[in-house]
Parts: structure tokens; C-alpha cells; sequence
């Protein structure tokens, strides 16, 4: 019987990263329950040659082009109409043996719950969460995306205190478990945003689509994460800032978008000053580009008249959510989420 799940690994270029990690998703995982793909996105070196021969019998799906990472999924997940799940899971991803199990047991219980996510470890420093998801994420009253067990730039040590399934806000897209159906009906990743923040973007869809997303830290996974962009580097900060604002924009019901963006632009002013201020020119210039940029997107992409409207404001849909995580961390000294 064909398996329910498929893990797709997206690749380009990333023969190191698979040599390293692939290795593990494939013993890790039940092949009765799941089936491992890479998709390539026309890469260049020898990553798809090592996958044929190291592992003949795994499909590949290979692209034309480079298709970047969401839509990348997006034709990937297309080709993978006839699983009933599929697992979004990045090449730098070692998973936990069992991992699949207990995501799959939950999703299977519950058809109100769309999309899961796995507990989600540092890989170079496994007793600690890893930044790009941790053990769930969420989103503040003003729009500032945390996780349990990372606040800003702060991960905790794991100890279990977040242990228990819990409904999220955003499950991470390191290791994103989804129903196939719902990626496709609505509308997948956004490609617009190239990198970072479209995994939340998608999450606020399905929530809107009257879906619930879960954590499960009974399935775990180690994530090496930060090879692309690292966190000091402008064109990430370009990139968190500008889509960040895309976000708001894009879910927010038009009668409160405004107030919402008009705070936030109060916030990233202060950023930009502090950044003069340490003397960080580069990522000042990243803030005054993302919000030109942002400007000139939503004409082009995300007009009033493009959108589909949503009907409810769901920053702060959870009661720990209605506050504001920059304040709490900075101010209040709240750099644990059990703060």
C-alpha cells in the first residue's frame, strides 16, 4: 500500500548539505508511512549524481530552472496530489528515528488540525532550541513572530518544559507537516517573498480557512539552520523587515491595516536609529529599502482590490499573544516564553 506521506527535501546546489543530512531522513523514516523526494531545483553540481547513486531508488523530481524556495515547494507539492500529507522538510534537517509517527497519529485523530510541526533542536548545539521555529511559533499583538523556546535572539535550554501538543500560531517551514489538499486550496507558499516569513504567511491562510496548527515535541528533529543568510547580514535583515510588513498588509482586515502598519513603522524607526546608532550603516540602509520596496510590492502584488479580504484580525488570537514582545523583552527583561 502506498505510503500517506511524502518528505520533500528541496535542493539546489546543496550536495554537502545532503551528503551530511539525507543519510539520517532516510533511516529515520518509516517507509511504510512516507516516502523521501528530492526535488532539484536545477542545480549545478553533483547533489542529484550522489542522490542517484547513493540512493537509486528515491524519486527525484528535477526542475528546469531555479525556482527559489517557495515556488520550489509549490511545484514540488503539485507533483504530490496523490499523498494525503506532505512533509515541507529543508536539506539541513536531521530528524529524531520514529519522527513521522506521532505527527502523522495526531493529524490522523483530528481533521480540524491542517499542519504540524516537530520539536526543532540545534543541531551544532542540540540541549538548545533552534532559532527557525523552536517548539512552535506565534505572533504578537504588532506583528513580531516568536516560538516557544526562542524570543528575538534569545533560545532556551531544553529541558521539556514545552513538552505538551499545543495549537500554534505558524509552524516553521524547517519541517513543516501540512495536508496535501489544504497547501494546494490555499494557495501554497507566496513566491513574492523569496525567503522568510512566507511559512507564517501560509499559516495565517489555514487559520483564516478555519484549520488549527499544532506542535508535536513528541517527534523531534535537529536543525543546523543559518547557512543561507546569517543573522548579522543586511540582505536578511532586508528581507525580515520587508516581509514583515507583507504579512500585516496581505492578513489584516483592510479597517484595522492601517493603525497596525502605522505602529510598526514606529518600531522600525526606532530600529533604524539603533542601528545608526551601533553603527551598522549597512542594515540601516536594509530597514529604508525594505519599507521602499514594501511600498512598491503591495501596488504591484497586494492591492486592496487583489486581496482576498480577511473578515477577522488574528494578532492576538491567543491570550498570551495580546502583548508586545519588543517592550517585554527589552524593557521587561522577558526573554523566556514562559515569561
Amino acid at each position: 500500500m502506498k505510503p500517506k506521506v511524502a518528505v520533500i527535501i528541496l535542493n539546489w546546489n546543496g550536495a554537502k548539505l545532503l551528503r551530511e543530512f539525507l543519510p539520517s531522513v532516510i533511516e529515520n523514516t518509516s517507509q511504510s508511512l512516507a516516502d523521501v523526494i528530492v526535488a532539484d531545483n536545477n542545480s549545478a553540481d553533483d547533489s542529484m549524481e550522489y542522490v542517484q547513486n547513493s540512493f537509486p531508488n528515491l524519486r527525484i523530481i528535477r526542475f528546469p530552472e531555479n525556482y527559489g524556495y517557495a515556488e520550489g515547494y509549490n511545484k514540488a507539492i503539485a507533483q504530490c496530489a496523490e499523498y494525503k500529507y506532505c512533509v515541507l522538510l529543508n536539506s539541513d534537517v536531521k530528524p529524531c528515528s520514529g519522527w513521522i509517527e506521532p505527527l502523522l497519529e495526531v493529524i490522523e485523530a483530528d481533521e480540524s488540525i491542517a499542519a504540524l510541526q516537530p520539536k526543532i533542536l540545534s543541531y551544532t548545539h542540540p540541549e538548545q532550541f533552534e532559532y527557525a521555529g523552536a517548539c512552535g511559533g506565534f505572533i504578537d499583538k504588532h506583528g513580531f513572530p516568536f516560538c516557544r523556546g526562542r524570543i528575538l535572539d534569545t533560545t532556551e535550554t531544553d529541558t521539556g518544559q514545552y513538552d505538551s501538543p499545543t495549537e500554534i500560531f505558524w509552524a516553521s517551514g524547517a519541517a513543516l507537516f501540512i495536508r496535501t489538499d489544504v497547501y494546494l486550496e490555499t494557495g501554497g507558499l507566496d513566491k513574492e517573498f523569496f525567503a522568510h516569513m512566507e511559512e507564517i504567511d501560509l499559516c495565517w491562510r489555514i487559520h483564516n480557512a478555519g484549520y488549527k496548527i499544532m506542535v508535536i515535541p513528541q517527534s523531534m528533529v535537529y536543525h543546523l539552520g543559518g547557512g543561507s543568510l546569517p543573522a548579522s547580514n543586511p540582505r536578511k535583515t532586508y528581507l525580515n523587515f520587508r516581509n514583515n510588513l507583507l504579512l500585516l498588509h496581505k492578513n489584516i482586515p483592510q479597517s484595522q491595516r492601517t493603525k497596525v502598519l502605522f505602529i510598526r513603522r514606529l518600531y522600525d524607526t526606532v530600529a533604524f536609529a539603533a542601528f545608526v546608532a551601533k553603527g551598522e550603516f549597512a542594515n540601516a540602509r536594509a530597514v529604508l529599502k525594505a519599507h521602499h520596496d514594501f511600498r512598491s510590492m503591495r501596488r504591484k502584488f497586494y492591492s486592496d482590490e487583489s486581496m482576498c479580504e480577511a473578515s477577522t484580525n488574528l494578532l492576538g488570537k491567543f491570550p498570551h499573544t495580546q502583548r508586545n514582545i519588543i517592550t517585554d523583552y527589552y524593557l521587561h527583561n522577558r526573554k523566556y516564553f514562559n515569561k
